[in-house]
């Protein structure tokens, strides 16, 4: 089974923009996120307004994981993104599919905690393409 199993996780990866998100889609399923985070432009237009819980999502691909300015993020988030790391459209949609395991995994603390509770099961790719969508 294991044979079988390895080339299902792999073949995705090597179909590279097959896979890639739907950033129409991700605008419509936004409404998801707005009851944590706005999407305001730099010059303080807003595309989606939305609570302030959350970071404000302008700009969030290509940005250092954890570090938007006026937001106080928690320690593991701080954690993952201390290298410089940026929020890149795929390991922003593995973020929100699960939260807390992503940052465990890639701060390789098992207890690593997130505010984030929301786990977006569906449509992760189509919601990072459409904020990536947004910085263009």
């Amino acid at each position: 089974m294991k044979k079988i199993a390895l080339p299902l996780v792999v073949l995705p990866l090597l179909a590279g923009t097959a896979w890639a998100g739907d950033p129409a889609v991700g605008e419509g399923d936004f409404k998801k996120c707005k009851a944590c985070h706005a999407i305001v432009a730099d010059d303080g237009t807003a595309i989606v307004k939305g609570g302030k819980t959350g970071p404000n999502l302008f700009g969030v691909i290509g940005r250092q994981i954890g570090a938007a300015p006026d937001f106080n993020y928690g320690d593991s988030l701080v954690a993952a993104g201390a290298d410089g790391t940026v929020w890149d459209e795929a390991n922003l949609a593995a973020y929100i599919t699960d939260p807390k395991a992503w940052l465990a995994e890639v701060t390789g603390d098992a207890g690593a905690k997130t505010k984030m509770t929301y786990k977006h099961r569906s449509g992760a790719e189509d919601m990072a393409a459409y904020l990536a969508s947004l910085n263009q």
